[in-house]
């Protein structure tokens, strides 16, 4: 089952949570009302709403419930694209002109705000004090990683379990959570809940991994945005990592970084991480963790949901944008 089929399969349920999210964020304030919904019309995979609703097939399954947790998710998600984009000084984001640049920064910030807080308020309609406290505290750890990574920006003084840390903050926590907050909505078993965090845990760690793949060897098409952007940005990313300790062209960034001229040739530095081994090796690695993923719903019923998880999971190691 590739992902066209599960999207097809849920196509009502994907369309009504959809409508939700524009529902969601509607205000009498006109800009605000446009810089919120400019990023939403740009469109997405929804993968967090569909993690929702697909953990929630393993309980009493009602998406006018799990709405109440999709939309804030996707929200969630939303809102730190904004704000990331501002600290980013991103010019392009799913092929659209980012909030920042069609208005400004300060708009974009308070735009961001907006978003997270009205996602805040729509999960407190679950009367479920898990669901609040997980949300808390995966925003949390959320932050720490976006700190993190500015921390590390532009600074080859960071390592393998660095790079996981942050991912695993930055990406793979709201995958997690998705899939673990869908099924406690619907009132699934606690080792059913434990599963679908964990599930969720190794495929939002493949995505990210997969994401920094394509960052490399995407275009600008599939992309969204120029190839490479994030080293440019000073975002060290697996692949460019492998490539300056243990690659082919180990010698040459190595002699960019004593130098400190590394960022006076990251054009050329670009083209070396794509004929390198450090896009082979981080390709492994995602596969490693899709590989967990699967054999943590091994022994699940074989039904339609269960196929729709190994589905994603085999979507997030083979997509292309």
């Amino acid at each position: 089952m590739n992902l066209v089929d599960i999207y097809f399969e849920m196509k009502k349920d994907v369309e009504y949570i959809e409508n939700q999210l524009e529902l969601s964020i509607d205000t009498g304030v006109r800009e605000l009302y446009q810089s919120s919904t400019h990023l939403l019309k740009a469109g997405g995979k929804r993968i967090r709403p569909v993690f929702v609703l697909l953990g929630g097939k393993w309980g009493s399954y009602d998406v006018t419930r799990l709405k109440y947790v999709a939309v804030p998710l996707e929200l969630i998600h939303m809102a730190t694209l904004v704000h990331d984009d501002v600290v980013d000084n991103a010019d392009k984001r799913r092929g659209r002109d980012t909030v920042k640049t069609k208005w400004d920064n300060k708009v974009a910030m308070y735009t961001g705000d907006y978003i997270l807080a009205r996602a805040l308020s729509i999960v407190t309609e679950l009367k479920i004090p898990q669901l609040h406290q997980i949300l808390a505290n995966a925003i949390v750890e959320m932050v720490k990683g976006e700190i993190e990574q500015v921390r590390a920006l532009h600074s080859w003084d960071q390592n393998f379990r660095m790079y996981l840390r942050r991912i695993k903050r930055k990406t793979a926590l709201l995958i997690a959570i998705s899939c673990q907050m869908g099924a406690i909505a619907s009132g699934a078993t606690e080792d059913l809940v434990r599963r679908m965090y964990w599930y969720g845990y190794n495929v939002g760690m493949a995505f990210q991994i997969t994401d920094d793949i394509l960052d490399f060897t995407g275009t600008e098409k599939q992309l969204g945005k120029p190839a490479g952007s994030d080293l440019r940005q000073g975002n060290i990313t697996l692949p460019a990592m492998y490539t300056a300790h243990h690659g082919i062209a180990r010698e040459q960034f190595q002699k960019w970084i004593r130098e400190d001229t590394f960022w006076n040739h990251v054009d050329e530095a670009i083209q070396l991480v794509r004929k390198d081994e450090g896009i082979a090796f981080s390709q492994r690695l995602a596969e490693r963790y899709i590989a967990r993923a699967r054999n943590i719903i091994a022994d699940l019923p074989n039904n339609s949901t269960k196929k729709s998880l190994i589905g994603v999971a085999d979507f997030i190691i083979d997509r292309k944008f």
